[in-house]
């Protein structure tokens, strides 16, 4: 199983939403980088295991976790005049921008502060510690299954 960590806003679209989706599961649409695409063009797989970060926040922390549930698929936002996600360079032949289906798995008994994780030495050569502006990242097995160990202590 691969891993990796998707940062959201709570105020956008927060672990609660979610988990309280009708469908079972949310789409993870709007990114706009091109390494967090590619990453999510190319390597993001159903099944994958997914950190569910909260950013731009009082407390950046992860909050628990999400499973991908649905490959990489064209992002309709980009094709939508209306929406703050259109691109006027994308087309359905050749779209630029992709998202993923995911589902709720679980939350947290705590969040893992930023802080915390910068804090533990196991977490060190993470890649949220190393290149923190990045919205979808790899996370390592081990990693993983630390902050899991944190947030559910």
């Amino acid at each position: 199983m691969t891993y990796w960590l998707f940062k959201s806003e709570p105020d956008e679209y927060s672990l609660q939403d979610l988990a309280a989706e009708n469908t079972g599961s949310g789409r993870w649409d709007g990114i706009r980088n091109f390494q967090a695409r590619n990453f999510l063009r190319d390597q993001v797989s159903v099944g994958d295991g997914v950190l569910f970060y909260h950013s731009a926040c009082k407390v950046p922390a992860v909050v628990g976790t999400a499973e991908v549930v649905r490959a990489a698929y064209p992002d309709p936002a980009q094709f939508d005049p209306e929406s703050k996600y259109f691109d006027p360079k994308a087309s359905p032949s050749k779209p630029r921008w992709y998202c993923v289906d995911v589902t709720w798995r679980s939350e947290f008994a705590r969040p893992v502060p930023l802080d915390e994780i910068k804090k533990t030495p196991e977490l060190e050569e993470m890649v949220l510690v190393k290149q923190g502006r990045l919205s979808i990242q790899p996370v390592k097995a081990s990693e993983w299954d630390t902050i899991l160990e944190l947030g559910l202590s």
